[in-house]
């Protein structure tokens, strides 16, 4: 088993939505746009494209994938996606034909955003946030504030509207009460030579994570004793070098499992476990479903 089911992400372009009432056209938005639409939509697609999107839930409940993570969402769900990365809400089907506003969302290019980060130093502080948004962050506590931003967002134009739209990135880089969705993040190690040797690190993982792989051997990779390898390493990802490698598998088997038919028994092993068993159990741990709950579950994710 191996062919490839018609389950990647549709890349969207501005163009798909012009013919939705709920979209401004592109020559009154400039790079930030804000929009609105219920449930149904045509908006509510597995899809990704090259804009961050910050998404409150307004009404509703149902099933939110983000990447390779699949969890609920209701009323006050505030969830950040950054470019490229797969998303969609699935409203539970006897909600699903009756729900006139569902979803709030702001919409921002990428390009600008990154040439600003070379000229204007002041800007700085909201990179973070956006960086993390490659994995999907979900925010809590921020509902409330989120959606005045939103209405301010909503209700001006010209330099007015920068103004809000960087108000809220700024509310939104300040909240420490937040998750990550779909991968794992590395955290800050410190000067760029640190940071340096975690990016080698993982690299050298991603390389090899799919047959046996010890940190004995990434320590002789990086130079370093063991004990210290190990140290650095859960400095620099807030896991040990084991749980780390094991996260990673889980993720590369999640992206198998939505994209491919392959036998579960032969996903365990191409991302590198060498027992179903403790493959389904891991699983399990991380995801809290098992692999073939995951599959069923990730076939919601193209919505209506």
């Amino acid at each position: 088993m191996g062919t490839l089911h018609l389950t990647t992400p549709e890349l969207e372009h501005k163009r798909l939505h012009d013919d939705n009432p709920a979209v401004l056209p592109e020559d009154l938005f400039g790079f930030v746009r804000y929009l609105e639409h219920g449930s149904p939509s045509a908006l509510i697609r597995w899809h990704c494209h090259d804009e961050y999107e910050i998404h409150l839930i307004v009404a509703s409940s149902g099933k939110v994938f983000v990447g390779d993570y699949i969890g609920e969402f209701a009323p006050g769900n505030l969830i950040l996606t950054g470019p490229r990365i797969p998303h969609n809400s699935v409203t539970n089907d006897e909600q699903a034909s009756n729900t006139p506003l569902r979803d709030r969302v702001i919409q921002f290019g990428s390009a600008p955003l990154a040439a600003m980060r070379t000229s204007i130093p002041e800007i700085e502080g909201i990179f973070p946030m956006l960086d993390r948004s490659q994995f999907g962050v979900e925010f809590f506590g921020l509902e409330k504030r989120v959606a005045r931003h939103m209405d301010q967002v909503r209700d001006s134009t010209g330099l007015s509207r920068l103004i809000h739209f960087f108000e809220l990135l700024r509310e939104l880089a300040h909240c420490g009460d937040y998750r990550l969705l779909s991968s794992v993040q590395l955290k800050s190690v410190g000067d760029s030579e640190a940071l340096a040797t975690i990016s080698n690190a993982v690299n050298y993982i991603l390389e090899h994570y799919s047959r046996h792989l010890s940190i004995t051997e990434l320590a002789h990779f990086l130079g370093m004793s063991e004990t210290k390898c190990s140290r650095f390493f859960r400095a620099a990802t807030g896991n040990c070098f084991s749980e780390f490698v094991s996260r990673l598998r889980i993720n590369k088997a999640c992206k198998l499992l939505m994209e491919t038919d392959h036998y579960i028994s032969n996903v365990c092993y191409d991302v590198g476990f060498n027992n179903v068993a403790n493959f389904n159990r891991r699983f399990l741990e991380i995801k809290g479903m098992t692999p073939k709950a995951f599959r069923q579950q990730a076939q919601g994710r193209f919505g209506p």
